[in-house]
């Protein structure tokens, strides 16, 4: 089937070079391109549900900080940062 192609100058000059460096024609070389893009497509691996760790630790805010003020939370780090 034929086919019209907009391609990026560079990129259709870089394919030329290397389908003849490889003896092969610019049509198999992007059908082997396509066909190599299409199979990794369909390769890739079913996600399932992602779990987040959660923490479950001690502790909390420190007494008198308010957690919503920028300003506060430096003061409360200190010379420690």
């Amino acid at each position: 089937m034929k086919t019209t192609l907009n391609l990026n100058d560079q990129l259709l000059a870089d394919a030329k070079a290397l389908a003849a460096q490889q003896r092969t024609s610019l049509t198999r070389l992007i059908e082997e391109g396509l066909q190599l893009r299409l199979r990794a497509t369909g390769e890739a691996p079913k996600r399932g549900r992602l779990h987040l760790p959660v923490f479950k630790g001690r502790g909390g805010l420190v007494h008198g900080v308010n957690p919503l003020s920028n300003k506060a939370l430096v003061e409360a780090l200190g010379d420690d940062a």
